[in-house]
């Protein structure tokens, strides 16, 4: 059975992305981290406007107050949640005492960057963010930083 990267971030929780304690210094895993969860802030950010512009196209101006509570429940805006729990789980294992390992961050970057492959045949949310980058500019641009940031990652750790 497959899962879908939503479920890896619902289930995600610090314990079990830190397995291990491997014995490596933590700084230049806390910096890649740091890096990703910025990352990911401008593309909600980017993917937050995109999504206000085209409410706003059919339903008038929102103030800030009011964009506040479509993002909480309005049912045009809950793909974005996963993303947002996502930043928080990140935050979480961030604000750990525990030490933090490259194999935690690169099992972090590992859910991110399933979660964030454009796939017009994947989940939910990947389906979602596929029309997205179709749709917006904006978009683009913040997913070409990630995928920098996924394509680094990826040089870093080595062939699998």
């Amino acid at each position: 059975m497959r899962r879908s990267a939503a479920h890896a971030v619902e289930t995600m929780t610090p314990s079990d992305a830190n397995p291990a304690q491997d014995g490596a210094p933590e700084i230049p895993a806390r910096l890649e981290l740091t890096a990703l969860r910025h990352a990911l802030l401008r593309v909600h950010k980017a993917l937050l406007e995109m999504e206000r512009r085209d409410y706003e196209r059919q339903h008038g101006r929102v103030n800030t107050g009011e964009l506040f509570r479509l993002v909480v429940d309005h049912p045009q805006f809950a793909w974005l949640h996963s993303i947002s729990e996502f930043v928080v789980r990140i935050d979480e294992i961030l604000d750990t005492e525990e030490p933090l390992t490259p194999a935690v961050a690169r099992g972090i970057y590992t859910v991110a960057g399933k979660m964030f492959t454009p796939l017009e045949s994947g989940d939910a949310l990947q389906k979602r963010y596929f029309e997205a980058l179709q749709r917006d500019p904006a978009v683009v641009l913040e997913h070409a930083e990630l995928a920098r940031l996924f394509a680094k990652a990826s040089e870093e750790s080595g062939p699998a």
